[in-house]
């Protein structure tokens, strides 16, 4: 399984993207099945509806909610690595070897542990600090 961080997803779902067909290129060529961690849609969920909140204008909220809807559509025709119980587990075993990295990005090394997955992130510098965590660049590390 690989396991897609918000920045690969980001890029993976917008096609106007200039490293959109590689990403699909390599995805399509690993034959492995595909999911994004419950924590990346909480980050995007999070972001569009801090969006609406910061904008007072009900007019200026039309397209962040049409942003919102193309979200929740997309999220529907994908598999989601579940917040689980040996992720928790996981979560906790890392904390207490003290890793220093954010919650949220701790949390989807646990999930991705948990799962025996390959993570993809261009997030190297903190995810090559979790122990057991397999983890690469497909969008700018030279393949």
């Amino acid at each position: 399984m690989i396991l897609l961080d918000t920045d690969h997803f980001s890029v993976l779902t917008d096609a106007r993207h200039a490293l959109h067909d590689s990403l699909m290129s390599r995805l399509e060529a690993s034959n492995e099945s595909l999911a994004i961690p419950i924590v990346s849609v909480e980050e995007q969920l999070r972001a569009w509806l801090a969006q609406v909140r910061r904008l007072p204008d009900v007019e200026k909220q039309i397209f962040p909610y049409d942003r919102l809807i193309r979200l929740l559509d997309t999220f529907s025709a994908w598999d989601i690595a579940r917040w689980s119980e040996p992720a928790a587990v996981e979560f906790k075993r890392l904390r207490k070897q003290r890793v220093r990295i954010g919650t949220q990005d701790l949390k989807i090394a646990a999930i991705s542990i948990a799962n025996d997955a390959l993570l993809l992130s261009a997030n190297l510098h903190d995810f090559k600090q979790v122990p057991g965590l397999r983890v690469e660049d497909w969008l700018y590390a030279k393949s």
